[in-house]
């Protein structure tokens, strides 16, 4: 990991306008808001903690990394702009089903769209931040062959999202953000 750029920020700062443009949207569709309100952030909060953990698990799949001070705050900086691409999933799911609810409903139809959508977001999130020299990675990332994007990014995003949906949506009564 180099220096942070500003580009690295860019896209983060588009998907948490996107977020907040979108969590007003369907705020005005909903019967309890603040049901509503508590179950979004419980997603951020939850998609937050596992990226972390993930963020800092492949560590030392990337060039440098070390576990000190610098770079547990890049993993935390980098669970940020993943819990904002996992709310970006929700909504944008949430739009194509036209239902904030949809969670509920997860089965294989609307799981295989997510980890194809997850995924390559991953790739082209990877590709895009490699090229920029954003981070490297070590000789012990495995590499996903042609696309020479690693494997552990790329299921992070194949992965996580559903699981997080999933361990979310205990929290919230079915009926509950349906109008």
């Amino acid at each position: 990991m180099e220096a942070l750029s500003l580009g690295i920020f860019i896209v983060p700062t588009i998907v948490l306008t996107l977020v907040v443009l979108l969590y007003f949207h369907f705020a005005k569709q909903v019967r309890d808001k603040k049901i509503y309100r508590n179950y979004i952030i419980r997603v951020a909060v939850i998609a937050f903690s596992v990226n972390f953990i993930w963020e800092v698990l492949q560590g030392p799949l990337y060039e440098g990394f070390e576990y000190d001070w610098q770079h547990i705050s890049f993993c935390a900086l980098a669970s940020i702009a993943d819990m904002l691409m996992v709310l970006i999933l929700f909504f944008g799911f949430a739009l194509v089903y036209r239902n904030v609810n949809w969670v509920m409903n997860v089965d294989f139809e609307i799981i295989v769209p997510l980890i194809l959508v997850g995924s390559v977001g991953a790739i082209f999130g990877e590709i895009w931040h490699l090229a920029h020299g954003d981070w490297s990675y070590a000789e012990a990332m495995p590499l996903i062959p042609i696309i020479e994007i690693g494997i552990s990014p790329l299921l992070q995003f194949a992965l996580l999202p559903y699981m997080i949906f999933l361990s979310s949506k205990r929290f919230i009564p079915e009926t509950d953000l349906e109008k």
